[in-house]
């Protein structure tokens, strides 16, 4: 049995891995952690989990957690970990942080990003960036991971082969994106209220997005140098999900079939991320509430560009349906076990 503990459980991140750890029978939640609502039941706070979980919220006591727990779950703002993370921590029991915390090698870059003074930056080496598809041998390892962002995992996973491959000029890479409402957080925001969202759409975050350091630190690794990309977000009138749509410049001539065997070099094992079909596109509400990514392309030889399309649930597969992911691997568990959910529709 996995002890287990979630410190920011009452924001939507860590109200996604209580649903997710419920279902299973090899996995205990013994600490539902919440500065906002400590010593309020739970179930108070989410009202489905009435006569489920019968606890109350705990505080962020994360010294007192690791001495009780196999894991542990930071579903917390940015510098809240980093503030705390000492080495009799990490000694005693695991971490998977779902912030930004250690997913940044360079830490001059998280501070300028970010606006804030990194304070364990001694432990961003050690930390595993913690996407399965690329970094599956080092997760088995790892004390700490670091929990990739919602639209770093689906850019990646969308154009990590064509990268890697050398089938695209990475210089070239503008990567469109668009996100649900779930995706800014809990919290009470205007720009989040229902008669800012609803019947609108806007870009957020031009030029300035903290997740554009992220994905072109692990577009970097991939093409075996430094790259530049144009990442701009988008907030649309939906609950949850991420749309990608990026663009490249193709290296070289590439028929379809060229393209379709680089993603399937690196994907027709991967359970969780599914090609689809020539010339069909991903759609948001067929990776709803899974762990599951999307993936497609589309050859343009007018332009000579590529376009490269992904979809997931920014809950699940973008934060945590991922995490969930990593402690199966870090337990030496199946890494689909608790996340073979299949998609909702309509």
């Amino acid at each position: 049995m996995i002890k287990a503990g979630i410190i920011g459980s009452t924001g939507y991140a860590g109200g996604e891995l209580v649903r997710l750890l419920l279902q299973r029978d090899d996995v205990e939640i013994l600490w539902y952690g919440s500065k906002s609502y400590t010593g309020q039941k739970y179930a108070s706070i989410y009202q489905n989990m009435f006569e489920i979980v019968d606890d109350s919220c705990l505080d962020d006591n994360i010294e007192a957690l690791a001495e009780k727990v196999d894991v542990i779950f930071t579903a917390t703002p940015q510098g809240f970990l980093a503030s705390l993370m000492k080495e009799d921590i990490l000694s005693k029991t695991k971490i998977i942080d779902l912030s930004a915390d250690y997913r940044i090698k360079d830490v001059d870059i998280y501070e300028a990003w970010y606006k804030m003074e990194h304070k364990t930056p001694q432990f961003i080496k050690e930390a595993v960036y913690g996407l399965p598809e690329i970094n599956r041998e080092e997760i088995k390892k790892a004390r700490l991971i670091a929990n990739p962002g919602c639209y770093p995992t689906c850019s990646f996973l969308s154009i990590y082969p064509l990268v890697k491959e050398g089938l695209i000029d990475p210089a070239t890479i503008i990567i469109d994106a668009k996100s649900g409402t779930s995706g800014a957080g809990r919290g009470a925001k205007v720009d989040s209220l229902y008669c800012e969202v609803n019947e609108n759409i806007k870009a957020y975050g031009v030029g300035v997005h903290r997740h554009t350091p992220e994905i072109e630190e692990q577009l970097s690794y991939a093409a075996g140098k430094p790259v530049t990309i144009s990442f701009t977000p988008h907030l649309v009138p939906m609950n949850r999900g991420i749309l990608i749509t990026a663009y490249g410049t193709l290296a070289k001539t590439a028929s379809y079939e060229e393209v379709k065997a680089a993603y399937d070099k690196y994907y027709q094992d991967e359970y969780f991320v599914r090609v689809l079909e020539k010339d069909v596109v991903p759609q948001t509400k067929w990776v709803e509430g899974s762990n599951f990514v999307d993936v497609n392309f589309k050859i343009d030889p007018r332009t000579n560009r590529i376009i490269m399309m992904g979809a997931m649930d920014n809950l699940v597969k973008g934060a945590a349906g991922q995490a969930v992911q990593n402690m199966n691997i870090m337990f030496g568990l199946p890494e689909n076990k608790g996340l073979k959910l299949i998609p909702m529709f309509p």
